[in-house]
């Protein structure tokens, strides 16, 4: 079985979050997508919504398509949030699993990676989707770094740039402004229920 592995803090989980893993899942030849929602973010600031509010949105955007699955391997009370310690623990679930990572562009280029080789060597492919503002040089670097046999795994996929982002998302909830239609119904229906992210007025 060819698993991909979506990670991130989904804080909001929203649609290009989806059509990034509908596209992987296509065009890489993926059964199932985890959507692996982190509890220790390493690069960025902390999440404002809670693991239990991360995971219900989550599941709620992913519900209409079977090829997609939550996985809360990342969210142990002793997560490292290091892609390095979550492969084994995701090796040893899925025994029989060939996996491939799925990434914005964003995420390679503006992040130094811990044991960037031993990520490599847990998976089979290592996928990048592009990302608005992110130069192929940045990424070149990147790749430059690594060992030689092990550039091969990492690809670009083939789709279009999509600008929408969480922390937009965040701020225009800050603002009391709709976000409905960036993010899945259930997503935006969850929101507006719990008064997530500063939400306010109530639309």
């Amino acid at each position: 079985m060819r698993l991909g592995i979506f990670g991130g803090t989904f804080d909001p989980i929203h649609n290009a979050h989806l059509f990034v893993a509908e596209s992987a899942r296509s065009l890489e030849g993926l059964d199932r997508v985890l959507f692996v929602p982190t509890r220790n973010q390493q690069y960025r600031a902390s999440a404002l919504a809670s693991p239990e509010h991360r995971c219900a949105m989550v599941l709620g955007a992913i519900a209409n398509n079977r090829a997609f699955k939550l996985e809360e391997a990342d969210l142990r009370p002793d997560s490292s949030g290091l892609t390095a310690d979550l492969l084994p623990i995701l090796h040893a679930k899925y025994p029989d699993a060939r996996f491939t990572f799925i990434i914005g562009a964003d995420s390679v280029a503006n992040s130094s990676w811990q044991r960037f080789d031993e990520v490599l060597e847990g998976l089979e492919r290592f996928v990048i989707a592009p990302r608005p503002g992110v130069r192929a040089e940045a990424l070149q670097r990147v790749i430059a770094a690594v060992p030689k046999g092990l550039r091969e795994r990492i690809a670009t996929l083939n789709m279009p740039e999509i600008p929408e982002s969480a922390t937009l998302i965040r701020t225009l909830l800050a603002q009391g402004r709709s976000v409905r239609y960036l993010v899945p119904e259930p997503v935006w229906q969850y929101i507006v229920a719990h008064k997530l992210y500063g939400l306010s007025p109530q639309p």
